[in-house]
């Protein structure tokens, strides 16, 4: 019995150990191993959204015309060891970058009761994409687009309504990597 719980001891305190020596780096096939060669910054949208999720920009429904714009940095990280200097954010200009929109909604079915008379109106899905152009970035690393939601596909009984989501992607290359941003339109009513 002492053979039994001594040689259980054993194990238990070197099972860590053999793991440890026997474990390797293996990469993860869903993950690109390149980093984004710029930092796409989503104007409009709440603070730290470059960092954490996908940013999301308000646009009221009422506008008749709306302006999309981002700006393109490269981070230097030349003195990211001096800590009075640290990482310089560097406007990138002169890239291309195509943005593109998706939209999927689906409108409710809804009952309206008008002078006795009830009308029902049956759920429809609506799908829309398509690409908003080609646009190259200033001398300030900005890019910018005007565009509307007629353009978006948003017309006649397809209106647009609060809490609709229009998902945006700006795609560019630069040094030769390609890198992709996805931003999202969240229309509101004011």
């Amino acid at each position: 019995m002492k053979n039994i719980k001594r040689i259980l001891l054993t194990a238990s305190l070197l099972a860590p150990v053999i793991l440890g020596i026997s474990s390797c780096e293996v990469e993860d096939p869903f993950l690109d191993n390149n980093v984004a060669p710029v930092l796409v910054d989503i104007s409009g949208a709440a603070f730290g959204a470059p960092f954490a999720g996908t940013p999301s920009v308000a646009y009221d429904s009422s506008k008749q015309e709306l302006t999309l714009t981002s700006r393109l940095l490269e981070l230097d990280k030349t003195n990211i060891l001096d800590h009075t200097k640290g990482i310089d954010s560097i406007p990138v200009a002169n890239i291309k970058i195509a943005i593109a929109f998706d939209l999927t909604k689906t409108v409710k079915k809804d009952t309206l009761k008008f002078n006795g008379q009830t009308f029902i109106f049956s759920p429809e899905t609506f799908k829309a994409s398509g690409k908003l152009g080609d646009i190259t970035s200033d001398g300030n690393g900005v890019v910018t687009i005007k565009t509307t939601y007629k353009a978006l596909g948003l017309v006649g009984n397809r209106i647009q309504r609060k809490d609709d989501i229009i998902k945006l992607t700006w795609t560019g290359t630069h040094k030769g990597i390609a890198f992709t941003r996805t931003s999202q339109m969240a229309v509101t009513k004011n």
